[in-house]
């Protein structure tokens, strides 16, 4: 009898061994998914985080390189008037001799 309770008691507390490790598996895998979707919100918001960063960085350098085109622009057009007048300075010259002959 009393080797008949020892072993109805070795099979309770195995089951409650059994009862305990499922209930720790399972607080361990949820506690997993917890991790895993704190890292996937982390790695989303350091992909918004890069993104807005290289936005700003690309609108800054766009708006450098438009001073940069603006201010080659106008030296381009002041060469341009420059030749013009130089141009224009001989042309007049020549037909002020011209009719002046």
């Amino acid at each position: 009898m009393e080797l008949i309770k020892k072993i109805q008691q070795a099979e309770v507390q195995a089951q409650q061994i059994i009862e305990q490790a499922k209930t720790a598996a399972a607080a361990q895998a949820e506690q997993g998914r917890k991790n895993q979707l704190q890292a996937l919100e982390q790695a989303e918001q350091q992909r918004k985080k890069a993104i807005e960063a290289a936005v700003a960085a690309a609108h800054s350098d766009g708006l450098a390189e438009i001073e940069n085109l603006k201010a080659q622009a106008e030296k381009d057009r002041h060469k341009l008037r420059e030749k013009a007048n130089d141009k224009m300075a001989t042309a007049v010259a020549k037909v002020m001799d011209y009719l002046g002959s």
